[in-house]
């Protein structure tokens, strides 16, 4: 619906990540994601914004159009930073797992300092032959 009815230049690659109304249908808050142009994503953001904001009329006449709704929630339109938020984190995984790698790349013909075995084990008692009442 976005990409027929709103005309505006400033309005990008905009998609609808979820929408949340509240129990009595009164608002809803609609979160979004924008695909930057050229490596300016904050530009894109402030812009789609602003073209949401611009459209909000627009948009939620059409809801209630397609919906049949009665009352129309008013809507709110955040921008969803989760996506960003799991690219930041797989990244993080993605160098932990090259840091293990080469770890084990590196211990592989390592070996281990001091004895092969360092835990304690119980003395084994030699017999006493200072007892011995045949001597």
């Amino acid at each position: 619906m976005l990409e027929r009815r709103v005309k505006d230049p400033r309005l990008g690659f905009v998609t609808v990540t979820d929408v949340r109304v509240t129990g009595d249908t009164q608002q809803a808050t609609v979160f979004y994601t924008v695909l930057g142009e050229g490596g300016d994503e904050d530009a894109a953001l402030a812009g789609t914004a602003a073209a949401l904001e611009s459209a909000k009329g627009l948009i939620r006449s059409e809801v209630g159009k397609q919906l049949a709704m009665r009352h129309v929630p008013s809507l709110e339109f955040v921008h969803d930073a989760l996506p960003e938020s799991a690219r930041v984190l797989d990244e993080a995984l993605a160098r932990a797992r090259e840091q293990d790698e080469r770890v084990t790349a590196a211990s592989a013909g390592a070996a281990y300092a001091g004895e092969s075995d360092p835990y304690r084990k119980p003395r084994e008692v030699e017999p006493d032959d200072t007892d011995d009442p045949e001597e």
